[in-house]
């Protein structure tokens, strides 16, 4: 077998692969026997027809395709090991010549990962936040520690912005009522705009008791965009109070005995997630300065890829939600123009990022050891929610296994960059990164973020 490789543009490769007839002899046989079991021949035994009845009955132009589908993918495989082609994605294969007796050719366009100049990146230099903690992030931390021993009170009065309702939702249009739009006993809080558009300001001024009905646009369900009619029905009008904050607050709401214990380990834990955040964000920016550095072209046929995998998961994200993307698009206030261009900025800057990473780790001979990736296996399983044995199981037999070293060793990258970089505050101080990788990162996580406490539900009395 001969071949030769055509560059086409720094991301794509044209292979044009000679076989010589007596090479494909091994895939003539194969295809015979494919065929004698496929076939039923009076006379004959499956599996037992012998070539000479096949052609006879057939064609031989049968058993020369069958031969050459089997053979391409086994040439095509040779002619890449043999040119040293590091290939991305399936190849577009072209059969130029080939009849029975003469030799088979064919050429295979297919992308490849472009060559890479790597700059110096002994000592990038970044700029990161403060990890001040502040008398106000501590109050601010403290007041959503309230808001989760906060209670409901009930009162006698109309509704008004912030207070906690019981409401009965109806959706019709046109007098026919809307498949899945009842709900009964939902607890809202009035003023925070997180269910249907209009909700709160048909809320303002009613009384437990009364009801109303609105026009909204359904942003879920079958029906999702059209306009509807929505019947709200008001059974109870509760008040948030908090705790009073002191020291009996601090012994309900923490293992400590005082407010300024409480206060004092609640500015440790913030400054820990600071500590925290500037690592990351070290590691987020040391990437965007070495896609800044280095010329990366993209693949058409990866990118393609990319943009179908981020369109698919976003529309199953939205789907388990009940929102369309028109729906969730206006939610977000993006065009469909901003979102694509945006979606595909962001597929474009990481297929950039593990073009480098892959780079690095090459010239540095990083490799993974089996503890690295067994800890990676546990951590995307606590992701997934499921145990680490079934999500090992399931990226085995998927043949996922590959993906998750690359993802493993770019990581390991990654952090050899990072920790040579040359960190600084927004206030100018250098930022030890070694040191805060020796922090105790699990201070951090004990400590729930506000958006999580936001969603906290108080109690009622």
């Amino acid at each position: 077998m001969k071949s030769a490789v055509e560059t086409l543009n720094p991301t794509r490769v044209r292979l044009t692969i000679e076989v010589p007839f007596e090479e494909l002899k091994p895939s003539l046989d194969a295809a015979y026997k494919k065929i004698a079991q496929q076939v039923m021949v009076p006379g004959f035994r499956k599996g037992k027809v012998p070539p000479p009845v096949i052609d006879r009955r057939f064609g031989r132009a049968v058993v020369l395709e069958e031969a050459v589908n089997e053979a391409l993918p086994k040439f095509y495989s040779q002619a890449v090991r043999d040119n040293s082609i590091q290939v991305l994605g399936q190849p577009e294969v072209d059969v130029t010549e080939f009849a029975d007796g003469a030799d088979l050719k064919f050429t295979a366009e297919v992308d490849v990962r472009p060559e890479i100049e790597l700059p110096d990146y002994d000592n990038l230099e970044v700029t990161v936040d403060d990890a001040e903690v502040t008398d106000e992030d501590v109050a601010k931390q403290l007041d959503a520690l309230r808001e989760r021993f906060a209670v409901l009170t009930g009162v006698d009065r109309a509704v008004e912005n912030g207070d906690y309702v019981s409401l009965d939702l109806r959706a019709t249009i046109d007098g026919e009522e809307v498949e899945g739009g009842t709900a009964t006993n939902v607890s809202y809080e009035v003023g925070s705009g997180r269910m249907i558009d209009g909700l709160d300001e048909a809320l303002l001024g009613m009384r437990a008791g009364e009801s109303k009905t609105f026009r909204s646009t359904l942003a879920g369900g079958p029906k999702a965009g059209e306009e509807a009619d929505i019947e709200v029905k008001v059974n109870s009008v509760k008040v948030k109070e908090l705790p009073e904050l002191d020291d009996e607050f601090a012994q309900t709401a923490s293992e400590f005995d005082t407010l300024e214990e409480l206060r004092a380990d609640t500015r440790k834990r913030l400054e820990n997630i600071k500590k925290y955040e500037q690592v990351a964000q070290a590691r987020d920016k040391v990437l965007e300065k070495l896609i800044e550095l280095v010329e990366v072209p993209v693949p058409e046929g990866v990118l393609e890829n990319e943009l179908a995998w981020r369109k698919q998961n976003l529309q199953q994200q939205l789907q388990a939600v009940g929102l369309t993307q028109e729906a969730w698009l206006k939610s977000e206030g993006k065009t469909a123009e901003e979102f694509a261009a945006e979606l595909e900025k962001n597929a474009t800057e990481a297929i950039k990022a593990q073009f480098i990473l892959d780079a690095i780790a090459q010239k540095e001979q990083l490799s993974v050891s089996e503890a690295e990736l067994s800890q990676h296996i546990i951590q995307r399983a606590m992701q997934a929610g499921v145990s680490p044995d079934q999500f090992a199981q399931q990226v085995v037999q998927a043949g996922q296994v590959p993906v998750l070293v690359s993802e493993v060793v770019r990581g390991k990258a990654l952090a050899l960059v990072v920790e040579a970089a040359k960190v600084s505050d927004t206030s100018g101080r250098e930022v030890d990164l070694k040191a805060l990788y020796r922090d105790e990162a699990t201070e951090a996580e004990k400590t729930p973020t506000e958006g999580q406490e936001a969603e906290e539900t108080p109690a009622e009395d």
